[in-house]
């Protein structure tokens, strides 16, 4: 056995056999009087629901990851730090912009201090790249750093900017469709659900996208978070849409914040374009497309500009995609979805222009950088669609420097407060961020 592949984790045994020297033994399950509790998810658990035989119990929350039972344990051998540095650690070549800088060195601070804080950055605005002096402070001090994301589209997107980034530093990838073996690492990429894995493992815990579902309100993940952390650990936390429980922190002060209202080239976000669509599914029920919906998209396309079309549910995708290959015979396109098993490869098609447009559920509101797109969501007002999924899907539009303007459009059927809350969260945004610029051109 590789003991490294212990350092900072938990991982399940079966409780049979000698331990091996050097490997510490933890619990898996506690078992109160009429309850069990998990010590990987920290689910509660009625005992006649979690039973085995024999007076045998196990946690049913967490069994995707492996059956935490009675009947198993957890090896654990305390984190090390044993990493070998290599000079250059830094290796982007790239230039924030003066507000970047600024931030930048805000969340430096923060992570030497080993605080908590968040980043509140709209989307577009470089968040990535204002982590890389943090993250290579913290190399640099013979830290271990955890980035997750509760997406696996956002890891992927990731973990190759940090490899570039940082490319004499060994950068782990870890999700649930992994293929290669786990191994130890200075840096470790992953999902929020790989977090249960993880047991005092980092000095230094950066969350992506962390309003995202299934991380926002899952208080199995908020615990894998805080058990992944050494008792001293910092945690920093990225979003463009904060939700309440952050902001409740960050108003009792057990949360440091830094705003940036501006993206990286500087310009405003594009604002969203509320349009009303009546019973646009009766349309669907005949291979059809609203003829609005038609000529905007056509707009598009020979404005020679590519796009995303956000639909509410996977079984709109067909009707949807033979009303538009009746139209756009001639284009190249995809429907993609959660469950896709080739969502990763038109994913990736449509990032290296393969794809004139991509036909999505929420699955792409956020984590995905296309450049110079268009935006439209048809059927904006379904509940599926928060406030803030929505501020995310609108913000894939105008993140190039060469088109910072991008179409946003929301179809929808009626008025819908979360549409509503959508518009004034950007225009919100924009409020601040033009104000910033116009304090910047006195500077």
């Amino acid at each position: 056995m590789d003991l490294s592949d212990y350092y900072g984790r938990r991982i399940l045994e079966r409780r049979v056999g000698q331990v091996p020297a050097g490997v510490q033994t933890l619990p898996t399950i506690e078992i109160g009087t009429n309850t069990i509790r998990c010590c990987r998810c920290n689910h509660i658990t009625p005992k006649m629901k979690a039973a085995l035989p024999e007076n045998e119990y196990y946690c049913p929350h967490c069994i995707n990851l492996g059956r935490v039972s009675t009947l198993t344990r957890f090896y654990h051998v305390p984190e090390p730090n044993q990493f070998k540095i290599n000079y250059p650690v830094l290796t982007w070549n790239g230039k924030l912009s003066a507000l970047q800088q600024r931030a930048s060195e805000k969340v430096c601070r923060g992570m030497t201090a080993h605080l908590h804080q968040l980043l509140w950055a709209v989307t577009g605005a470089g968040k990535t790249e204002m982590m890389f002096a943090g993250i290579a402070a913290a190399i640099e001090r013979g830290e271990r750093i955890g980035i997750a994301s509760p997406r696996v589209d956002v890891c992927l997107e990731l973990f190759p900017r940090l490899k570039a980034a940082f490319a004499n530093c060994d950068i782990a990838l870890l999700h649930g469709r992994q293929e290669l073996p786990y191994h130890y690492a200075q840096v470790t990429v992953c999902t929020t659900h790989q977090l249960l894995k993880f047991y005092h493992a980092f000095d230094n815990l950066i969350i992506d996208e962390v309003d995202a579902f299934p991380y926002a309100a899952n208080d199995a993940l908020l615990y894998a978070t805080r058990q992944s952390l050494k008792e001293n650990g910092g945690c920093l936390y990225l979003t463009a849409t904060p939700g309440d429980v952050l902001l409740r922190e960050v108003k009792r002060q057990r949360l440091t914040v830094s705003y940036l209202p501006l993206r990286y080239h500087g310009h405003l976000l594009p604002q969203i374009i509320v349009r009303l669509m009546f019973e646009w599914r009766k349309y669907l029920k005949k291979d059809c497309l609203p003829p609005a919906v038609i000529r905007q998209l056509q707009r598009s396309l020979e404005s020679h500009h590519r796009f995303l079309l956000f639909i509410p549910h996977v079984a709109d995708l067909k009707s949807i995609e033979l009303a538009i290959r009746h139209v756009f015979a001639g284009k190249q396109f995809a429907t993609v979805h959660a469950n896709d098993p080739e969502r990763l490869l038109k994913v990736q098609k449509m990032r290296d222009g393969e794809y004139d447009f991509l036909i999505t559920t929420s699955i792409l509101e956020r984590g995905v950088t296309f450049p110079a797109i268009d935006v439209y969501v048809l059927g904006a007002d379904d509940p599926v669609f928060s406030s803030s999924a929505l501020v995310q899907i609108a913000g894939r539009a105008g993140r190039a420097k060469s088109r910072p303007d991008g179409t946003v459009i929301f179809w929808v059927n009626s008025n819908s407060h979360r549409v509503k809350q959508a518009v004034r969260q950007v225009n919100y945004l924009n409020k601040k961020g033009q104000k910033l610029k116009n304090e910047l051109s006195f500077v």
